[in-house]
């Protein structure tokens, strides 16, 4: 990738970017649907090439001690703090190519385009491609950010994946030290900002048919098990007025969450459910399922759980069931700075957008974890029906094309304003 300012093609180069899309879309566990977990051989084949990547673009580049890849160029600028850009490289089972990696292509085809256009910026610039956001092999989404800041959990090591293989062995295997992982922190003194570009991961773009927007906040979440509790009994010798049918309740009560959710602006998701004890002949006495909750605002989240548990609790009531609700996760919502949305803001405009929309993010991102040690921006990226987490995920080179003199943009802005704050 070459070129200065005045010649630079971002078609081009944003069809450059699609194929190393490509590139990394190969790096599969699975040949027939994209799986590249924490810590494995493909995360360190996928690793590499990314970390080739960076070095053509003219960073000084490292591995740190969480497995993140990293890369900075100083622009003589020395030991000052630098200005991060970010995103991940790990996948969801059965991915789609552009959730993350898209984002940390577009971060080294940013750093490429300044480090060749000789005008450099006012502050050191870094980049991460974080090693493991999505928590798929060990259920702890976010520890390579949570590890650059400063927050990672001990108790993590302990985790298994689904062959019985802990955190700790796997970092191990990989070539880490596990007791080594608080040298991957950085200080707040050490940054400026972080920037994050991403596929938004909804509809709204493409609604509005505009290709860019403005990251307003990150989502607070919450993930929790319910069990609904009846007695099991034969399906043919049980009257139906002395069934206490724990899948029915449980049914009821998922269908008074989708109920609850849809009009209260809280998203709700089931996304798995256990029957026990799982006989066709038998009725069921427990149930187990998931419960995802997101909202733009905690109290949004909290009142949603208020009246999904009075749902329950009526539910239970009336069917002679036992109910409970365990949380297991939190995260709060994480506010974008205004500083950097204005920098993203503008460089939206700078490629003839006039429209620069804010959109509160119903994802989780790496940012969430790294605006605890510095402010924190992201850019979204129009994809085609709002569809991720899915083979059918999709983006445009048009779009692409934008989000790269977008983000170049904003992050000379960025750096600027980081100087003059």
């Amino acid at each position: 990738m070459t070129g200065t300012p005045e010649q630079v093609d971002y078609q081009q180069l944003a069809a450059e970017i699609m194929e190393r899309c490509e590139v990394l879309g190969r790096i599969s566990a699975d040949p027939d649907h994209l799986v590249r977990v924490h810590l494995t051989a493909e995360h360190k084949i996928a690793a590499n090439q990314v970390e080739e990547w960076m070095k053509r673009a003219g960073l000084q580049t490292w591995t740190d001690a969480a497995g993140n890849v990293c890369g900075r160029n100083e622009f003589g600028r020395g030991s000052a703090p630098a200005l991060l850009l970010g995103s991940h490289i790990d996948t969801v089972p059965d991915a789609g190519k552009y959730d993350g990696p898209l984002g940390v292509l577009l971060a080294i085809a940013v750093a490429e385009l300044i480090n060749n256009s000789g005008s450099g910026l006012d502050v050191p610039l870094e980049l991460v491609a974080f090693s493991d956001e999505e928590g798929t092999r060990f259920g702890n989404g976010l520890s390579g950010s949570y590890a650059l800041a400063g927050a990672f959990e001990p108790a993590w090591w302990d985790y298994t994946d689904a062959d019985g293989i802990t955190f700790r062995q796997a970092a191990i295997d990989y070539g880490l030290d596990p007791d080594k992982v608080n040298e991957a922190a950085r200080r707040a003194d050490e940054l400026v900002g972080y920037l994050e570009a991403h596929i938004e991961q909804g509809p709204l773009l493409e609604d509005a048919d505009l290709a860019l927007g403005v990251v307003s906040s990150i989502a607070t979440g919450t993930r929790h098990t319910v069990t609904i509790t009846g007695q099991a009994g034969h399906a043919g010798g049980t009257p139906y007025d002395r069934r206490h049918d724990a899948l029915v309740g449980a049914s009821e009560l998922v269908v008074g969450i989708e109920q609850i959710c849809s009009t209260g602006g809280t998203i709700g998701t089931v996304g798995r459910l256990q029957v026990y004890p799982g006989g066709v002949n038998v009725i069921p006495g427990r149930v187990e399922f998931s419960l995802d909750l997101r909202a733009e605002t905690s109290p949004q989240r909290e009142a949603a759980l208020a009246e999904i548990e009075a749902a329950a609790a009526e539910i239970a009531g009336h069917r002679g069931l036992g109910w409970e609700i365990e949380q297991f996760y939190t995260s709060h919502e994480t506010a974008c700075a205004p500083w950097l949305q204005g920098a993203i803001a503008a460089g939206i405009r700078a490629t003839g957008q006039s429209e620069a929309p804010m959109i509160w993010s119903r994802a989780g991102h790496d940012g969430m974890a790294i605006d605890k040690i510095t402010d924190i921006a992201m850019l979204f990226i129009r994809c085609a029906g709002g569809i991720s987490h899915a083979p059918q995920e999709s983006v445009t080179v048009e779009d692409v094309a934008l989000a790269l003199e977008a983000y170049e943009e904003a992050v000379r802005r960025s750096a600027a304003a980081a100087v003059a704050r």
